[in-house]
């Protein structure tokens, strides 16, 4: 099934693009749905195209000769990955693998250089979203490098959360440690003492943030 036009024209590497544009574009991303836990990326293998997530989530990761994980980012509803090994012509920089059911839109990668060569606004948009992912990454390596996890922790759950409770696929403590660069049960130890403080409330599986006030003081915590 093809991309539907509503939804690209949201997409920022289409913003900007009339309706006129963006149809013969829609022709080119293809729609695939995808089961929890699935392999859409392995790291080092070569990029055959750049996915757009619908609807779902997808944890994009490294993983270290030991087999420890690190998540780099969860890519949500209108996000996209896989960008840099498209454009640069190597091989997927990290692996992506599904949070639950899930969405895709894809694109080849010599579908996309064409239509960068037929558009050349896009190029200005790739450009923003890519720096874009530079300062994501610019700012995990500051929280991995400078901050205590019991910040890091606080912030991955401002960052999950819409509201009250987690937005999406629920992170499991693991999951969180995966973000956090630490281990499960030190993931545990801060979330107990975020609750101490006042900022979260632990609901058995659930996490509520009770103070979001108290959550922000805790991401800048030393």
């Amino acid at each position: 099934m093809v991309a539907e036009l509503e939804f690209l024209n949201s997409i920022p590497y289409f913003s900007g693009l009339d309706p006129a544009e963006l149809e013969p574009i829609t022709r080119l991303v293809l729609e695939m749905t995808v089961d929890r836990g699935e392999l859409v990326a392995l790291e080092g293998e070569p990029a055959t195209n750049l996915y757009i997530v619908a609807s779902g989530a997808v944890k994009v990761f490294k993983t270290s000769a030991d087999g420890k994980e690190q998540i780099l980012s969860i890519v949500r509803s209108g996000e996209s990955f896989n960008d840099v090994a498209i454009f640069d012509g190597g091989p997927n920089p990290a692996s992506a693998r599904t949070m639950g059911p899930v969405v895709l839109y894809k694109i080849a990668k010599d579908d996309m250089k064409a239509v960068l060569r037929a558009h050349p606004r896009i190029a200005l948009n790739v450009i923003k979203v890519l720096a874009s992912r530079v300062r994501d990454l610019l700012s995990l390596v500051e929280d991995l490098s400078f901050k205590h996890v019991i910040s890091r922790v606080a912030r991955i759950l401002a960052e999950q959360v819409e509201g009250e409770t987690a937005a999406g696929p629920r992170l499991t403590q693991q999951e969180m440690a995966a973000m956090a660069g630490t281990a499960r049960e030190v993931v545990g130890r801060s979330l107990k003492i975020l609750e101490e403080e006042g900022a979260i409330k632990l609901d058995r599986h659930r996490i509520i943030i009770t103070d979001k006030g108290v959550l922000q003081k805790m991401m800048e915590f030393g």
